[in-house]
């Protein structure tokens, strides 16, 4: 038997580790991870308009890949929406910011998909009012689709494409012009968006956000809200279909030998953190180019906006064959953080919060990430009962 590293590929976001098995003659299958993305093979295919708007929506990037959305039908033409509390993430986003960006992405993505079948969405976000310290069960935005107002958007068509690519990128430069029409593609709602080429201020960037992924992994109460949201092997991504999931053969045989488990990945001292954490770092070293988007965080609805441009910069970059990978661990507010969360501030910042830091560059295609499905996220009563994380 021939023993070879196998990566343990992350699908959801968060850390990413590698384990030695053992492999000769595994081939195990995944077909029960595959029905985690069925989600991506039934957007569009609803009765309701509305419903068929929320499949799009719900494959929107999110932090940690908790997908917190909930969603209240309305009549004939309209939706709340609300953030299911126990998805948010305590250790590394005590203020749901990332959270709120997350939905954000989402309220776009719902935008772009009601728009191509002729519907403008008129949203009113935070109608009861909000809060900056933390979200809690006041709706986020109300939704009327209004019928024949929607301009089709050309991004659409790259909905089904768009990934968060996690792999170590190419030794390739990304083009001035095409990060430049990486910002274009955000000019909408009131955020600044900036991109650097490969020269000595994104090696400042690939150590600062390496320093930053070591001291997310370091911080044992950020590194376990991780651990507890990965899913281990294709059974567990079927169960649950969220989080930060470990597939593939080996990941199958390591978890068979007791190699794979949380435990391990939660033990800076194991075999499997120590040859993650060298792994983490060459994906960090690998960027070719950043992306930052930034505001005056003045309210929840910057941060949405923050989320609404992400998601079209995602969009564009597809359509431009270009990976990127959001990179933020540094801009997290949780105490550990803060010598890094001002020292990046300080180097781009330029006065404004940060909202999103993002890696660009050129990967192998990777395949969707695992989706919960549209009975998931829809509710019937007025106010879903909801508790704090």
């Amino acid at each position: 038997m021939t023993a070879r590293r196998d990566v343990l590929r992350l699908i959801g976001g968060g850390t990413v580790m590698a384990v030695a098995v053992s492999s000769a003659g595994c081939a195990l299958g995944s077909s029960a991870s595959e029905l985690a993305r069925e989600p991506w093979r039934q957007a569009g295919r609803y009765d309701d308009f509305r419903k068929r708007a929320l499949s799009y929506a719900l494959l929107a990037p999110n932090p940690h890949n908790r997908q917190p959305w909930l969603a209240r039908l309305e009549g004939g033409d309209g939706l709340t929406l609300y953030v299911d509390l126990d998805r948010r993430l305590p250790a590394t986003d005590p203020f749901d910011r990332q959270i709120t960006i997350g939905t954000g992405a989402f309220l776009e993505l719902l935008s772009i998909a009601a728009a191509e079948e002729g519907y403008r969405t008129a949203m009113t976000f935070f109608p009861d009012g909000e809060d900056m310290k933390s979200l809690d069960r006041r709706s986020i935005a109300q939704v009327k689709f209004v019928a024949g107002e929607g301009v089709r958007d050309p991004l659409f068509a790259h909905v089904l494409n768009r990934r968060s690519n996690k792999e170590i990128y190419e030794a390739r430069d990304v083009p001035d012009r095409t990060l430049r029409a990486l910002a274009e593609a955000t000019r909408s709602y009131g955020v600044t968006t900036s991109t650097v080429g490969n020269d000595s201020l994104s090696e400042r960037l690939r150590d600062l956000t390496w320093r930053a992924h070591l001291k997310e992994v370091t911080t044992p109460t950020a590194n376990q809200e991780s651990v507890d949201l990965m899913r281990i092997g294709a059974d567990e991504i079927a169960a649950n279909p969220d989080g930060i999931g470990l597939e593939g053969a080996m990941i199958e045989v390591g978890q068979r030998f007791g190699l794979v488990t949380r435990q391990a990945l939660a033990d800076p001292t194991s075999t499997a953190f120590k040859q993650g954490l060298a792994l983490y770092e060459k994906m960090a070293r690998s960027a070719r180019a950043f992306g930052w988007i930034s505001n005056g965080n003045q309210s929840r609805t910057d941060q949405l906006n923050a989320g609404r441009a992400y998601l079209r910069m995602n969009l564009q970059a597809t359509a431009l064959g270009l990976a990127v990978h959001p990179w933020s661990q540094c801009l997290q507010e949780y105490p550990e953080m803060s010598d890094l969360f001002r020292e990046v501030h300080d180097l781009i910042g330029n006065g404004k919060t940060l909202q999103m830091l993002y890696r660009i560059g050129y990967a192998e295609t990777i395949g969707p990430a695992p989706r919960r499905g549209i009975k998931a996220h829809l509710v019937w009563r007025c106010r879903p009962r909801l508790t704090l994380g």
